[in-house]
């Protein structure tokens, strides 16, 4: 079976099918499960920010922005300063170490208007957390700390902040100052007698108020501390990815912790839990045990954004699109702009044919994306046909797999994928994942 999609299809306008104005769309999305689509680099440019949107992303974050780069006008990082208006809400996610390029960073960031200025206080690759950056700001945390305040004395735009559970295993435990803040140490910024005399407060009261403690003998865990710390700075809402810096990707995220930061009564800024959320029901658990505010899905959408239109599906019910038996996938009928301001998402593609459709319009999208040039395009949309959940559990996959990772051109992609669907698109049966 072919397909119809072409090289065009990428800058296509829709057309409403069966609505006259966006005022017939009058159901509105649940807020009470909100999704977030995580920042990624190399994976959340705007071709795939744009699919996440319309299956049901509330909010999503770019690629990682190098302060230092954009200071210097990088111009492969100021690129990724590129926003559309369909894709909002929109976070651009900055990283550095050293307050004065975050804070002048964030005001240039600031000028592209996003919804929020993000920082990554959480990425642990060895080139971003190595150099004292992302996750590396784990081991020095009152630099952290400089850096939020910097960064929100800088601008307008609510800021926001992603982190980790800590460095390694031993934040994971209650002890002693797990800040290793100096005595003389305030989480507003000051020094200690400095707050004591403007506020006219005891020093218990002092901390008391900020959510820490000046008792030798407390003990308590990092991220919890570490939340109330941010939220001083003026932090307005944080991720927290439930893994230390030290785990990488490697073993189960822990949400006990997140659920911990959210129910501290000291907490009034929403909490955001990230990590192993691969399917609607994980997610609901999320929701339902932890009662994070948002939850924010990362690797798991590689290949798969309409994961979120799933998850909604599950959690809050079929959309207008999907109650009226209308698909995205089939008539494709509703522009982006349409679906972002009525609040709706477009219904999850069900056959593997309408999946392997979305994945090569994201092939287009991501060579638009490259400035038309084809093979740069494809070679960054591969990591979606590796993961996709479309071809896994295909029997005697692994050389037509071989031969996708290896197309060059769009042809020889279609081409594959179009025989993919011709040889298992009707046979669901032996395609669990196709469904």
């Amino acid at each position: 079976m072919q397909s119809n999609l072409t090289a065009n299809d990428s800058e296509r306008s829709y057309s409403v099918s069966g609505l006259s104005s966006e005022a017939g769309l009058t159901a509105q999305r649940s807020e009470r499960h909100a999704l977030y689509l995580a920042p990624m680099e190399d994976v959340t440019d705007p071709a795939f920010r744009m699919l996440c949107k319309r299956y049901g992303a509330d909010r999503v974050y770019t690629e990682f922005v190098n302060a230092d780069a954009l200071v210097r006008d990088v111009a492969s990082t100021t690129r990724k300063l590129t926003i559309h208006q369909a894709e909002r809400p929109v976070a651009i996610q900055i990283y550095g170490r050293t307050p004065e390029s975050m804070a002048e960073a964030a005001r240039i960031v600031e000028q592209a208007q996003p919804d929020f200025i993000d920082i990554n206080f959480g990425c642990p690759v060895k080139k971003v957390a190595g150099k004292g950056a992302g996750a590396g700001l784990l081991r020095d945390v009152p630099r952290m700390l400089e850096i939020a305040r910097a960064v929100v004395n800088a601008v307008h735009t609510p800021v926001t902040a992603k982190t980790r559970l800590g460095w390694d295993e031993n934040d994971l435990h209650p002890r002693v100052n797990p800040l290793n803040l100096p005595k003389s140490y305030s989480v507003s910024g000051l020094t200690a007698s400095a707050v004591f005399q403007q506020s006219g407060l005891t020093a218990s009261a002092v901390f008391q108020q900020s959510g820490l403690t000046g008792e030798a003998d407390h003990k308590s865990v990092f991220i919890t501390d570490l939340s109330l710390a941010l939220q001083d700075c003026g932090i307005q809402e944080l991720a927290i990815h439930g893994r230390t810096r030290s785990q990488m990707y490697r073993g189960e995220a822990d949400w006990t912790l997140i659920g911990e930061v959210k129910n501290n009564p000291r907490m009034h800024i929403p909490v955001i839990g990230n990590g192993d959320v691969c399917t609607p029901e994980r997610a609901k658990e999320c929701f339902d045990l932890y009662g994070v505010d948002a939850v924010m899905v990362g690797r798991a959408t590689f290949g798969n954004p309409w994961l979120f239109a799933e998850i909604k599906e599950y959690l809050d019910g079929p959309s207008l699109l999907q109650s009226e038996g209308r698909s995205y996938s089939e008539g494709r009928s509703y522009s982006e702009a349409v679906l972002q301001r009525s609040g709706l998402s477009a219904a999850p593609p069900r056959s593997m044919e309408e999946k392997v459709n979305v994945l090569k319009e994201h092939v287009l999208s991501s060579i638009q994306w490259c400035g038309g040039d084809e093979r740069k395009g494809i070679v960054h949309s591969r990591r979606h046909f590796a993961a996709s959940p479309v071809f896994k559990g295909l029997p005697d996959f692994r050389q037509t797999r071989i031969a996708l990772l290896r197309a060059e051109t769009v042809e020889e992609v279609f081409a594959i994928m179009d025989s993919i669907i011709a040889q298992w698109g009707n046979n669901e049966t032996q395609c669990p994942n196709g469904k």
